[in-house]
Order: C-alpha cells, then structure tokens, then sequence
C-alpha cells in the first residue's frame, strides 16, 4: 500500500547536477517529498543525502528507458500512491552543424532529450493527482536559430510542442503542464563542447567563460545560475501561478530579443 503522507511529491530528472539538482535543493527546503531520476548514481546518491529536510528516493536510470520507467512508475505508485509535481529536465547537447553533425550524435540528443521527456510525461502524466503540475524544461534553442545547435534546438522545440499536447490533455483534471526556456545558464552541460573549452582556457576559468558569452550574447549581460532557474521552476509549481497552462516562459536575459 502506498505510504500516506500530507507532504506533496514531486519527480525531479536530470536531479544529480545543474538545474535538477538546483530545483532538488529548493523544494527539499520548501518541504517536498522528492523521486530523484539520474543516470549518474554517485552523484544522485550524493544529493540524496544532502536532502535532510524531505524524504527523497533515488533512481538511478536512463531517461530514455523505456523498461526502467515502468519499474519507477510502480515503484512510486506504490511508494507515494501519486505525485504532486513533475520536473522534466534531464537533457544533454551535441554540437556540430547539420552538415558535420553524425547520424548517432543527432539519435543520442534526441533520443535523451526527446523520448525521455516523453516517457518521463507519460509517466507523470499517469501518477499526477488532480490539480498537479508538471514544468518542461526547454530552452530558448527552441524559438531563436544559431549554428551548430540543431540536434539539441530540434529536440527542445519538439518538448515545448509536447508540453502543450500535455497542458491540453491533463487541464479537465486540473493538471497544468508548463515550459520553461532557460538562455545560457551555468550548467556542467557546457563542459565537452570545443568552443567552451577552448574559451575556458582562453579567459582562465568556467566563471569568465560563461561571464564573456553572456556580456555578447545577452543584452542583461547575465548567464542564469541554476539557482535562479530552479525559483521560476518552484513558482511554475506552486499555487501562485494556478492559471497558466501551456505556457512558455522564457528566461534567457534578453537573447531572444
């Protein structure tokens, strides 16, 4: 039988690093009861225990494992009976133009960013109870073009459309499903990309790296930290925005402007 509990429970993916575990942090303190969901099992072990003020359970798992989420969707029916909240943001990159870029690069992103966000809504989308939320993290890839960017852009514009099928699909039972579309924020998800660390060497560090885009590429001047993502991401959760529904809120310091 499920556990009973007044604490709501939300399910975080992507949770062991960045703007997952930034959001883990914040609804920990705020009093969640979390379903952590990384592929990286140190680290989401890790998390796990810094998560002294709510209950939180680790599943170490592939996002686009399709067998794996039917084995977490059971245990966290049984576990919590259903789920208040769903962070949908496990997500990697690729880069590479559309004329260098492999066929097994373009399958790895997509396959990762696309099919786990659908198999991770599928899977909130059953166990969120009436009136739940569900946040998509997207990315402003996903609305302004760039060079070398079209496996991760293609992959977040088809999550916003799906978050928007979502939104649809669960507002009778007053489940509200919403997209995020975060600029540049100060991920580890940089790291490995050839312009990064070229221009972290260049400037002598990731904290200059990220400041010299962002004073190019924003008009604020301001790449996000994962903390500032993971407050729009609790508000997106909470009553205080119980109207919105298929909405895209992007958060990107002026890029796309």
């Amino acid at each position: 039988m499920p556990e009973t509990s007044a604490r709501r429970v939300a399910l975080v993916t992507g949770a062991a690093s960045g703007i997952g575990r930034a959001v883990s942090r914040l609804l920990s303190r705020e009093g969640w009861a979390l379903a952590l969901v990384d592929r990286n099992a140190a680290a989401l072990d890790a998390l796990a225990r810094t998560l002294t003020t709510a209950e939180a359970v680790a599943f170490a798992q592939d996002v686009s494992d399709d067998a794996a989420w039917a084995d977490t969707e059971s245990a966290l029916r049984e576990r919590f009976g259903g789920l208040d909240g769903v962070v949908v943001n496990a997500g990697i990159s690729e880069s590479g133009t559309i004329a260098d870029l492999s066929f097994e690069a373009w399958r790895r992103v997509l396959s990762v960013n696309l099919d786990g966000t659908f198999l991770t809504l599928r899977t909130g989308m059953r166990l969120l109870r009436d009136g739940g939320a569900a946040v998509v993290v997207s990315s402003a890839s996903a609305v302004k073009a760039e060079p070398g960017v079209g496996a991760y852009g293609a992959s977040k514009a088809a999550v916003l459309q799906l978050a928007k099928v979502a939104a649809r699909e669960g507002a009778a039972r007053g489940v509200r499903v919403n997209a995020i579309l975060p600029g540049g924020v100060e991920t580890p998800i940089w790291r490995g990309m050839a312009f990064f660390d070229d221009l972290v060497a260049e400037t002598g560090s990731e904290q200059a790296a990220f400041d010299r885009m962002a004073g190019f590429a924003t008009p604020l001047g301001h790449y996000a930290k994962a903390e500032e993502i993971a407050g729009q991401i609790a508000f997106l959760l909470s009553p205080g925005a119980r109207t919105m529904t298929g909405a895209s809120l992007v958060v990107d310091g002026g890029y796309t402007l």
